[in-house]
């Protein structure tokens, strides 16, 4: 008996995922994580109007959602400046991105990215069989000029760049990122993450311009609005390639409780500027905790602060793994030399002070181990 007929392109893919959860690692480790601190969810929760409204929704939840995100998308475009039809929305960024691929990505096709980017991002290529083309960080910030260059000698289907930088947390201004998207190559399609643009400084986010047909920007509710399980993401793009990308998407992908919560969250704005003003006090807090033990934190526009624990990888490694065993889940750059470092997720005091009490013992367990 014979078993089920794979394709030979997934018959050749390994048996990953991007990342391991920390769910995952607690079943594993037989105990819980007093502090989350590794995923990069809002720690501070969403809008308590999202409570209600997924209140209101779970009575209708024997009726599929709105397959095409109606009042989600009219919302964003006002939200946006732009028209709706410039708008798409899918299952989080992640389903986003699968989506990209299957759009544009046959095998053996080009896609460029940075060595050491969102993962995520190089599973959905390859899973579609294209080849990945990477280029190094330079300072710890992804290399435009680089990307571009790359894209340009590979004849590239897809640029892929997340500003601000996860899992670096560093940014480019609005006018470098403008520069970049003027030398696109012709038949590359540049693909811009801002997950985490609301807690960025207003310089660095470029003007939405949907008309440019080489652009495709894509942000998220998992991240500032505190909806990383609802799974919510949206995109902005010229019609035609919106039009394009519903050709392939989930029609039924995005149920009733979340596109209504989507809704509550962009409808309260004010509490928004306090999670964005709460997190901008945890970033200069973990910053701070991260001096006081002889470290030094990244700067950031995002929602954690990438640490740089004074070495490599394996002592980095080592402070990571001494941490999750007291309990403090964080998690780390996969790629050199950005691996130096360890990435904390920001947080309220309860998780601060979890993170505080255990890094002095973990960078003394970590030492201990590299010198044994």
């Amino acid at each position: 008996m014979t078993g089920p007929r794979l394709t030979p392109l997934v018959q050749s893919l390994p048996a990953t995922v991007p990342f391991v959860g920390p769910e995952a690692q607690e079943r594993a480790s037989g105990r819980r994580f007093v502090a989350r601190r590794g995923a990069n969810e809002s720690l501070f929760g969403p809008s308590p109007k999202v409570g209600d409204a997924i209140r209101d929704a779970a009575t209708g939840t024997w009726k599929y959602g709105d397959p095409e995100s109606f009042e989600l998308k009219q919302m964003l475009g006002g939200h946006l400046g732009v028209a709706p039809e410039c708008v798409a929305v899918g299952e989080g960024i992640d389903g986003l991105l699968g989506y990209l691929a299957r759009m544009c990505v046959a095998e053996g096709d080009s896609v460029v990215t940075s060595d050491g980017a969102y993962p995520t991002f190089n599973y959905h290529v390859n899973g579609f069989g294209g080849v990945l083309h990477k280029v190094p960080y330079r300072d710890d910030r992804e290399d435009l000029g680089a990307l571009i260059a790359k894209a340009a000698e590979v004849e590239a289907k897809l640029i892929y760049l997340s500003n601000p930088d996860n899992p670096m947390g560093t940014w480019h201004d609005a006018e470098a990122v403008n520069g970049m998207i003027d030398h696109v190559p012709d038949g590359t399609l540049l693909v811009l993450d801002e997950a985490y643009a609301e807690f960025a400084p207003d310089s660095t986010v470029p003007e939405l311009d949907p008309d440019f047909l080489r652009f495709f920007l894509r942000r998220s509710f998992s991240k500032a609005y505190g909806l990383a399980g609802m799974r919510i993401g949206y995109a902005i793009g010229h019609p035609d390639l919106i039009r394009s990308f519903d050709k392939v998407r989930n029609h039924f992908g995005m149920c009733r409780p979340s596109q209504w919560a989507a809704l509550a969250a962009l409808n309260d704005q004010a509490y928004l500027g306090e999670v964005v003003a709460k997190v901008t006090a945890s970033r200069e807090h973990i910053s701070n905790i991260a001096r006081d033990n002889g470290l030094t934190p990244l700067p950031s526009a995002t929602n954690f602060v990438a640490i740089d624990c004074g070495s490599d990888g394996t002592l980095a490694k080592a402070v990571l793994d001494a941490l999750i065993s007291k309990g403090v889940f964080v998690r780390m750059p996969l790629v050199a030399p950005q691996n130096r470092c360890i990435r904390v997720t920001c947080g309220p005091e309860a998780e601060m002070s979890a993170f505080a009490k255990a890094l002095p013992a973990a960078l003394e367990a970590a030492k201990n181990h590299i010198s044994a």
